[in-house]
């Protein structure tokens, strides 16, 4: 955990760039919940970062725009009974996120037509399928 969090090759968040704050979760717990704070809340903020270059951090701050708060984002986590298990379960939400956020947009798609044949057969479908309806109907006289 001290090595710091792996986002992907090559961007590592070191531990001193993340915050953690603990409070007391609601949910089940027994006898311990009003005694243990096993709910966590992870910070990091992207817009100081120096663990994130200018193109990641550029891409961040713009898909990541309506969950930041001051270009900080802020993960809870408080499914699990013991804040151990809130801990590792808020680290890999905030590297997923990071990840997705941070990775190349997608290659425009190059416009298609398609092949004379297929065209040629989407028609004769749909002819055969025309004059299937059209024998349902009832004969002539």
């Amino acid at each position: 955990m001290d090595s710091g969090l792996v986002v992907r090759a090559g961007v590592v968040i070191p531990e001193s760039e993340l915050e953690w704050r603990f409070s007391r979760s609601s949910g089940p717990g027994g006898q311990s919940v009003n005694t243990t704070d096993s709910r966590v809340e992870l910070s990091f903020d992207v817009a100081t970062s120096n663990a994130l270059n200018e193109v990641f951090r550029e891409r961040a701050l713009d898909r990541l725009a309506s969950r930041l708060v001051d270009g900080v984002l802020t993960i809870a986590a408080s499914e699990q009974r013991s804040q151990w298990r809130n801990r590792e379960a808020a680290r890999i939400r905030l590297a997923n996120l990071l990840r997705e956020a941070i990775a190349a947009p997608p290659r425009p798609r190059r416009p298609t037509r398609p092949s004379k044949n297929a065209m040629r057969r989407r028609a004769d479908d749909k002819r055969r399928r025309s004059e299937t309806k059209r024998l349902r109907g009832r004969p002539n006289d």
